[in-house]
């Protein structure tokens, strides 16, 4: 057993003598509990908390004080982006790892304006998402070479982000309900999922459709499917 323990803690930036406390925000029970399950297998990490929604983890993270908040993208009702933000306007110091389905391209520089220290995908290996947790921790921003390689790019040629593609324009909301449109999702089930009310979903696709110069809902919706297909 002494081996075992040894060659754990030899592992590449794990800490030593401290252990540290994660707090899970993902609205799916299955993916929650088997994060948890790796989590609590480290000698140096813990699951100190979860919830399911944003609401629910700003009223507990009032109480609880983790190391680190991992927030999923796409929860309902207040996105992980919108919950990313509150959490730093409320706890300046607490970390966030965003982790999505999503993407990278499409949010992670998002996730990584509205305050998150890292981000990465759900299907990484475990090995990965350990290495996530503990650079966060750490202090230091994660991200994959690919975004990274990206954002670098945009410096060198001195472009600025909004000038890449006319969907940049979009705010983090409106770029939700964007994608919810391209996977066929309507005005009313687009409501339901962000758990807000369909005057203000008709208010984002307005919105959605000045900014792309949009004429209609068909138009909206031809387009929105055609650069889900794209990414």
């Amino acid at each position: 057993m002494a081996e075992k323990k040894d060659k754990t803690m030899m592992k590449e930036g794990e800490f030593s003598g401290q252990t540290y406390k994660i707090f899970i925000v993902d609205d799916h029970p299955i993916v929650r509990k088997g994060l948890s399950q790796l989590i609590d297998q480290e000698t140096d990490l813990l699951t100190c908390g979860e919830a399911s929604d944003a609401q629910s983890a700003l009223q507990i993270l009032k109480k609880l004080k983790p190391d680190l908040t991992i927030v999923d993208i796409s929860l309902q009702g207040m996105d992980g982006i919108e919950l990313t933000k509150n959490i730093r306007a409320r706890y300046g110091n607490l970390p966030v790892l965003i982790i999505s389905m999503h993407d990278e391209s499409l949010y992670a520089e998002r996730a990584l304006r509205a305050g998150a220290r890292g981000y990465i995908m759900k299907q990484e290996a475990t090995e990965k998402m350990m290495e996530a947790i503990r650079r966060v921790i750490r202090g230091d921003l994660y991200i994959s070479e690919k975004v990274s390689a990206g954002i670098v790019k945009k410096f060198v040629d001195g472009k600025s982000k909004r000038s890449s593609s006319p969907e940049e324009l979009l705010s983090d909301r409106e770029l939700e309900v964007f994608r919810l449109v391209g996977q066929g999702f309507g005005t009313r089930q687009i409501a339901e999922e962000l758990r807000v009310s369909v005057k203000t979903v008709e208010t984002y696709r307005a919105n959605i459709k000045e900014k792309l110069n949009l004429k209609n809902a068909r138009e909206l919706i031809k387009h929105a499917v055609y650069w889900l297909e794209s990414l």
